[in-house]
């Protein structure tokens, strides 16, 4: 618990993101040039990693108390896109697929989740003109205890 820094994530085009324990529950975005705060969201529950999307304007936290999930988030609106839920205790750590589309999370619960969360950057061009497709966020789990 505590009310310090729990997670970081920098992109190079947007800047510093931070997120809160489960006292301050705050995802805060930085200048990091200028070390100045721009904005800051209330998440509800405990920031425990960060992950920005490597093709689009969005980011996925994982969560701890309360609610123990993934949230996707479109930036710089921060409109949530989605609640991904599964673990049943808190996410302790987000990884990337190296093509950008899954997501990988690591809970205290001792599961590994896959989802995919995000568009490949070959399912981007095979868009035609604009054209909105649904997302469909599947995953995959697998419960690592013995």
């Amino acid at each position: 618990a505590g009310t310090g820094l729990s997670s970081s994530g920098i992109n190079a085009e947007y800047g510093l993101a931070t997120g809160g324990g489960s006292q301050d529950r705050q995802l805060c975005f930085w200048n990091a040039s200028a070390g100045t705060l721009q904005h800051k969201v209330n998440t509800g529950s405990q920031v425990s990693s960060i992950l920005w999307s490597q093709h689009s304007k969005e980011l996925v936290t994982g969560h701890g108390y309360l609610q123990n999930q993934l949230t996707v988030w479109k930036y710089p609106s921060m409109t949530r896109i989605a609640e991904l839920t599964g673990h049943q205790d808190r996410v302790l750590q987000l990884a990337m697929s190296p093509e950008g589309s899954t997501v990988v999370s690591l809970g205290a619960d001792e599961s590994i989740r896959l989802w995919k969360v995000f568009e490949s950057c070959t399912e981007r061009k095979s868009k035609k003109g604009g054209e909105s497709v649904a997302r469909s966020m599947s995953k995959l789990s697998m419960n690592c205890r013995r």
